[in-house]
């Protein structure tokens, strides 16, 4: 557990959005329960009959297919909030999944074979009608992080910053190394699943808010998308909230690993949003190589080199790793972070992501089911 950090109130606020596998125990294979568990806890809150801490409600929804749920922690501006926050949602996903008599697993793909199951949703029928194949095989799940921002300006202007960094999280999150049975070769083949949308990705320098917004609603012009939910860019202004969502991240396997991405994207956005503040440019870079850097996170992760925003060039993971924690330790030290964040920083470093965890657990003989099986006991230790 992390611990707590008197802060002044001018630290931004930070929440994160998981999306987590149902899975049956001691097959885990994906089970299409999440309506039936959902309708269970909603009728036991109502009667007063939950052992967790209520908020089904708000802390718990619905995705693209059956086989999983969405947690949403409440914003937070201490990280041992955070943590704490995290833990509780996870455990309440956890007792409704047990309601349907399915586990929870921060597994960001299914490691053995499956057909996802749509959501019967008017809007995700529209999907599946309008995408095919790309909708119906997509069951992944990511970890996105909200960000407070003062205004569109302040969100844009860090948005056109901070692309260079974002594989650096990518990597430290992989955690979706099988597909179907399979080890696909990468860290994170969710990153690959989901760049099939053809409005997911890095994205270029915008400039201004309004040419933000003049982009989106242009890609809802053309027709391709249904609406502006779905410009699924790596990262993006919220359009619920104040915030800059991030959204490259697998979710993570360990809540503290959640809580390092989420402290990291913190810090990360007030230190670029100081860059702009201060007159200082976006780094001119081009898409094509934010593209090449994230396709080389999410392949090998951790466990080899990856480009080095600083330089565009190769580097150790690690090096790399400690290059963005150098980048953003003057707002980390402001907001009374430094210390965890580089304890779990060097825990993630030392014991490995979760790919590491899946290939480890998987590779001793234990099969894909077993491995599922530990990993479920991770996700709400």
């Amino acid at each position: 557990m992390i611990g707590g950090h008197a802060l002044a109130m001018t630290v931004r606020s930070v929440g994160v959005e998981e999306e987590l596998l149902l899975v049956e125990p001691g097959t885990g294979q994906p089970r299409a329960v999440a309506e039936t568990a959902l309708r269970a806890i909603r009728r036991a809150e109502a009667d007063g009959d939950t052992a967790a801490d209520g908020g089904a409600a708000e802390s718990l929804g619905f995705e693209l297919q059956r086989q999983q749920l969405e947690t949403n922690t409440r914003p937070c501006r201490d990280l041992g909030e955070l943590d704490r926050e995290l833990r509780r949602c996870r455990a309440l996903a956890a007792e409704v999944a047990a309601r349907a008599g399915a586990r929870v697993a921060a597994l960001g793909t299914s490691p053995v074979p499956v057909v996802p199951q749509l959501m019967r949703s008017s809007r995700y029928l529209e999907m599946a009608r309008a995408f095919g194949l790309i909708a119906d095989e997509q069951l992944t799940c990511g970890c996105h992080v909200h960000v407070e921002v003062s205004s569109a300006d302040e969100g844009v202007a860090v948005l056109d910053r901070i692309g260079p960094w974002l594989p650096v999280l990518l990597a430290l999150s992989a955690n979706s190394p099988f597909w179907q049975g399979r080890d696909s070769g990468y860290a994170s083949f969710r990153y690959q699943a989901w760049g099939r949308w053809p409005s997911s990705g890095p994205t270029g320098a915008f400039g201004t808010a309004e040419a933000y917004r003049h982009t989106v609603r242009q890609m809802v012009r053309t027709g391709t998308l249904l609406d502006t939910g779905m410009v699924y860019f790596d990262a993006r202004l919220s359009e619920h909230y104040p915030t800059l969502e991030i959204r490259i991240a697998d979710v993570c396997l360990y809540a503290d690993d959640a809580v390092l991405i989420a402290a990291l994207s913190r810090a990360l956005v007030e230190t670029e949003a100081r860059r702009w503040r201060a007159g200082k440019g976006a780094p001119h870079e081009r898409t094509e190589m934010l593209r090449l850097a994230t396709w080389r996170a999410s392949r090998s992760g951790l466990d080899d080199v990856l480009l080095n925003p600083l330089t565009s060039l190769p580097d150790p993971a690690a090096a790399v790793a400690n290059t963005l924690l150098e980048h953003v330790r003057n707002a980390l030290d402001e907001a009374g972070d430094t210390g965890t964040v580089t304890e779990l920083l060097a825990a993630v470093l030392a014991r490995g992501n979760g790919a590491a965890f899946q290939r480890s657990a998987q590779h001793d003989g234990s099969g894909l089911p077993s491995m599922i099986d530990s990993a479920a006991a991770v996700t709400t230790r």
